[in-house]
């Protein structure tokens, strides 16, 4: 990825490569992983996503200043999606096409990396009470929140579930999962499906760079790492063609463009009373 051949790397190229600085997190195997940017960045108080200081344990952290490395995170700005719903269609379709996620039409068993799903299925803990008209006609997108604290990762008695802590995605090893959903009953935001039959056949548009998974094993939103190893942005924020619908990057540097965004407007987290500190923000 470092030589430069007879074109020029594209600035989100540069971008992603220097931020995600991972080696391929398909969930293949635990992977080894490399952060590129020598620098270290200090999270500021208003994130809420600063890393605990050494010696402090599990304690949350927010409202201090820690050094810390990439933590990976994104905004979704549904006031984008409020005007263009199809954009949330093909975010979804590059995800589906980028993971081989099974189309299976059974809803009980359906796999799920990001859905669209109404306002009071997000957000169940805020007041559902004469909801403006544009949040009760839109959908809203959901996916795994890729939690500071993830509650599935203490719960997966394999370590299928695990937290890359190079940039604090939350990861799968497929191989490794036993298909205990114990991952399952500890999500509280409904991220994670069971292929409860061979999700293959259901297949629509095979992708040869992704892994398939099999009958019994769990899977989610991978946050795209395999595409971010590679300089790329994840399949969803480039299907919404740099509209600030969704964004994307590292929640622990000031200068980037996500920060920016949670610097200058208000936003709202999933159930953040269970603790979990989710990594998506949602400007409604």
């Amino acid at each position: 990825v470092g030589k430069e051949g007879g074109s020029v790397m594209d600035n989100k190229r540069r971008k992603f490569l220097k931020m995600a600085g991972a080696t391929v997190l398909a969930g293949i195997s635990a992977p080894a992983v490399v952060k590129l940017s020598s620098t270290s960045a200090v999270a500021s108080g208003g994130g809420g996503h600063e890393a605990p200081a050494a010696g402090h344990g599990n304690e949350s952290g927010h409202g201090e200043e820690q050094p810390s490395g990439v933590r990976l995170g994104m905004v979704i700005d549904m006031r984008k999606f409020y005007q263009d719903q199809g954009m949330l269609e093909e975010a979804i379709a590059a995800c589906v096409k980028a993971h081989n996620v099974p189309q299976i039409p059974d809803p009980k068993s359906e796999i799920k990396w990001i859905w669209k799903t109404g306002f009071g299925n997000v957000f169940p803990e805020h007041s559902q009470k004469l909801r403006s008209e544009k949040v009760k006609d839109n959908q809203f997108p959901a996916l795994c929140n890729h939690c500071d604290n993830p509650s599935c990762v203490k719960a997966c008695p394999t370590k299928a579930t695990f937290v890359v802590e190079k940039n604090g995605i939350v990861a799968m090893d497929f191989h490794r999962c036993i298909g205990c959903r114990f991952c399952m009953a500890a999500c509280p935001y409904g991220a994670r499906s069971f292929n409860w039959q061979d999700p293959r056949p259901f297949i629509k548009d095979y992708n040869p760079d992704f892994p398939t998974r099999m009958r019994g094993v769990v899977e989610k939103c991978n946050f795209c790492g395999e595409r971010l190893a590679l300089g790329l942005e994840p399949a969803c924020v480039e299907a919404c063609n740099g509209t600030g619908a969704m964004v994307f990057g590292d929640l622990n540097d000031p200068h980037s463009e996500v920060r920016k965004v949670l610097d200058q407007e208000f936003t709202i987290q999933r159930k953040p009373a269970a603790g979990t500190k989710p990594s998506v923000f949602y400007i409604v």
